[in-house]
């Protein structure tokens, strides 16, 4: 029995039905590595400023591309683990991850502590003194996250095309006059800026700038004056107390904080 012939054009009509052209070129929607590159670059280390209340949150906050978002949601975040950052406040994108149909972008290094804010602090006489009731020595922490989710893919998005649909809950345009304000600064401040390192002499925005956010501060009263000392890290690695008097940097110390709590410090490099 001869073997049937398909007709010329066929197998290409069946491929054309078992494979849609959906199909066969559907990696054309995912991202370039260019297009990674300038979103993390052009997001990464960016300061903005808080335009509504910002929750702590145990998930990262969904925010939609036509600029909307669950208030409801966020709200009820705030309630359940406290704000990351009230209206006004600065906070620094600290971590972009890219994926083909979301961004997500952590701020002030996301959210690291566990259970509720309540847990976190204690009402004294004096007023809310953090870290006391929380058998765990949990700290609190103000950071969190937003994901932007896109329906299909983010296409040819920017990194300035982001900013601008984040607009209503992130003021990037404000971060111009801090490169303004840097530019006031003394060459050797604004060197430290860039090198991420605090230096006396400094102030508390110069030191945000180079630093981010104090994981916890303290205050103290020497010789009548009043000091508060900001903390940047926790064990194990480096732990960096920076000290002002007023608004003023006078001592920076870095030192290595070890598993078990135990501190030791740097030496310096004439050692």
């Amino acid at each position: 029995m001869a073997a049937s012939r398909i007709p010329p054009g066929a197998f290409l009509a069946f491929i054309a039905v078992a494979f849609p052209a959906t199909t066969l070129h559907a990696d054309t929607k995912k991202l370039s590595q260019d297009q990674r590159v300038e979103l993390v670059r052009g997001l990464a280390s960016e300061y903005a400023t808080a335009k509504i209340i910002l929750p702590n949150s145990r998930k990262a906050l969904p925010f939609e591309e036509n600029g909307t978002w669950d208030k409801k949601k966020w709200e009820d975040a705030v309630r359940k683990d406290g704000p990351a950052a009230r209206a006004g406040d600065m906070v620094q994108v600290t971590k972009v991850d890219v994926d083909d149909d979301a961004v997500t972008l952590q701020l002030n290094n996301g959210l690291k502590a566990k259970g509720s804010w309540r847990d976190r602090v204690q009402i004294s006489m004096g007023g809310v003194t953090p870290g006391q009731n929380n058998p765990q020595g949990n700290q609190p922490h103000n950071g969190t996250a937003i994901v932007i989710r896109f329906k299909d893919s983010i296409g040819d998005l920017t990194s300035a095309q982001l900013k601008k649909m984040l607009a209503p809950v992130l003021d990037f345009e404000k971060h111009s006059a801090s490169e303004n304000y840097i530019d006031t600064l003394p060459p050797e401040i604004q060197q430290a800026i860039k090198e991420k390192k605090a230096m006396e002499g400094m102030d508390q925005e110069a030191v945000i700038m180079a630093l981010g956010r104090p994981l916890r501060k303290t205050r103290e009263t020497k010789d009548d004056v009043e000091q508060e000392t900001w903390q940047f890290g926790e064990p194990p690695g480096r732990v960096t107390f920076v000290t002002f008097a007023g608004t003023k940097v006078i001592r920076v110390r870095d030192t290595y904080a070890q598993m078990g709590g135990s501190v030791a410090q740097i030496p310096s490099p004439d050692h």
